[in-house]
């Protein structure tokens, strides 16, 4: 009798033995079914991520001001309409909206720590404050947006942090966009394309004067490096410059070019409506101030 109990409780035990070696192949193919789930969830999810970071979205917009709601629903479909009637862009998401395809980019106006003054040249600007807690630094830059085609904006920004004085710079530079008046105003050329522009103009800012000139195609931008990014990002890719006074200090070069630039749509040539109606008039007037002259 006590030898069928031992056999019969080896085999019991041969039987949970069995049954717990089985129970871990079920939980492997359960966890290999959850995976093989859990992949085919994964694959759209990861899809729709990189669509978010991608670009800027319509919808989840939610505008604060009168010109943003009309851009919003559709009645403002053209920047120009806005930049035209001069009317003030205060939320960064409008040019987003209307100029989807803009490249942003800094500007170099800081200098690292070097010995004798000899730092390499840096996108932040760094100063500090001396307070009795310790030294409190700031940190300031520039960022010029564009889409190669006529559309340009520069920002400053400043911020205890690198990041926020970024951000702050590209939102100011949205909200400064305007629109440069491009041509071909070169004697050398004269082929009547948008690769340069079509007078010469001069801008200042303190003692820094910068003179933009027309250069035939082909020639290619003659003008300091800073500068060079704004007109590549506003459309430009030949010209001339001459510059004048402290043009070291890289802040007061770029407001300058600027200056000029925007100056050039404040002129009024012969193909706007008041000139050309002048040009008419004058036309008409002079058979009857022909004796006169003799």
């Amino acid at each position: 009798m006590a030898e069928e109990a031992k056999k019969s409780g080896k085999g019991k035990r041969e039987s949970n033995k069995a049954q717990k070696k089985e129970e871990p192949k079920a939980e492997v193919l359960e966890n290999k079914t959850l995976e093989s789930t859990e992949e085919a969830v994964i694959v759209p999810i990861e899809e729709e991520s990189t669509e978010v970071k991608s670009g800027f979205y319509k919808e989840a917009w939610n505008p604060k001001t009168t010109l943003g709601k009309r851009v919003k629903s559709g009645e403002i479909t053209d920047i120009d309409y806005i930049l035209d009637n001069g009317m003030k862009i205060l939320e960064p998401e409008i040019v987003d909206a209307l100029l989807p395809n803009m490249e942003s980019e800094l500007l170099m106006i800081g200098q690292a720590k070097g010995k004798f003054g000899g730092g390499q040249r840096r996108v932040f600007k760094q100063t500090q404050k001396k307070t009795p807690e310790g030294n409190k630094p700031h940190f300031a830059t520039f960022a010029v947006i564009g889409n190669g085609d006529g559309y340009v904006g520069v920002g400053y920004g400043k911020a205890k942090e690198t990041v926020p004085a970024r951000e702050k710079a590209l939102r100011n530079a949205k909200l400064a966009i305007i629109k440069i008046r491009r041509g071909c105003g070169s004697w050398e050329c004269g082929c009547g394309g948008h690769h340069s522009i079509p007078f010469a103009v001069e801008g200042r800012c303190g003692s820094v004067r910068i003179k933009l000139i027309p250069a035939p195609k082909g020639k290619g931008l003659c003008i300091q490096g800073e500068c060079q990014k704004i007109l590549k990002l506003a459309g430009i890719n030949d010209i001339w410059s001459k510059s004048l006074g402290q043009t070291r200090s890289t802040i007061n070069l770029v407001k300058a070019l600027m200056a000029a630039l925007q100056k050039m749509n404040d002129m009024k040539t012969a193909g706007s409506s008041s000139k050309a109606g002048f040009i008419e008039g004058k036309a008409k007037a002079a058979p009857n101030d022909a004796p006169l002259e003799k």
